[in-house]
């Protein structure tokens, strides 16, 4: 392991906005925040968005700092990313910016019923043909479903047509209600999109990079409506991994 990752680590240790449960805490059992981040972490009652899969943290900040009226976590495992979020939010004094350390399978163990207003899923990776692993599968699903409000809305933003695909085929599956959808965001009118600005304003790293690569991107918004079992979806598997796997290999040879 490289000395930046080393000191990255050690220096995680010391930011008290950065949350690093054990294994022993989440695997089997409840950690002690769960059903308490407001009251124990925030120290208000403001409502708490979660990204999930936030790398670098880049758009927890930047929701963060437009919306100090919301608590938002950034969730990843790449505990030497997460250092520049978590650094950024402790440097710039942010008190309503979490970051949590952990795998997204046991997120079940770390927030309580109706305690999550909004999810993002920002950039995430598709797992072509590995449905299970797959942050919209109807595995994930029935995670959120445990702590997400019945009204609280999903936010898919990705550059990949094959998971934008696969998640609205899986919405049409299991009826559940979508508040918007398109696979060109920025061919939109923002003013006629009656779209949040940051959703357009707000960038993440990869995203900067595919767009000045050419590359569309997707978005899709939904809620779970109350459901907490789903259905894997019939949709055009073949067809869209094909697709996706022609605009990485276009990506990588550029």
């Amino acid at each position: 392991m490289g000395k930046g990752k080393l000191q990255k680590f050690a220096e995680n240790e010391t930011f008290a906005c950065l949350i690093q449960p054990s294994l022993e805490q989440v695997l089997g059992r409840e950690h002690p925040l769960k059903g308490h981040w407001g009251r124990d972490f925030f120290h208000n009652d403001h409502p708490i968005v979660l990204e999930l899969g936030c790398g670098k943290g880049d758009y927890t900040i930047a929701l963060a700092l437009r919306h100090p009226e919301i608590n938002y976590i950034g969730v990843d495992i790449k505990g030497a990313r997460m250092w520049k979020g978590a650094k950024t939010a402790t440097q710039a004094g942010l008190n309503n910016v979490g970051f949590l350390r952990t795998r997204i399978e046991f997120i079940g163990s770390l927030f309580g019923p109706d305690e999550v207003s909004e999810i993002w899923l920002t950039f995430s990776d598709p797992q072509i043909g590995r449905e299970k692993k797959r942050l919209t599968s109807p595995r994930f699903l029935a995670r959120y479903a445990d702590f997400l409000r019945p009204d609280g809305t999903i936010h898919l933003k990705t550059d990949s047509r094959y998971l934008y695909e696969y998640t609205h085929a899986l919405c049409r599956a299991n009826g559940l209600p979508v508040a918007f959808a398109t696979h060109d965001l920025y061919a939109l009118d923002p003013l006629k999109a009656n779209l949040d600005p940051a959703l357009f304003e707000v960038r993440t790293f990869y995203e900067k990079h595919f767009l000045a690569q050419g590359y569309r991107i997707c978005y899709l918004a939904f809620t779970l409506a109350g459901r907490r079992d789903f259905l894997s979806p019939e949709w055009d598997e073949a067809r869209w991994a094909d697709e996706n796997h022609h605009a990485f290999l276009i990506q990588i040879h550029e």
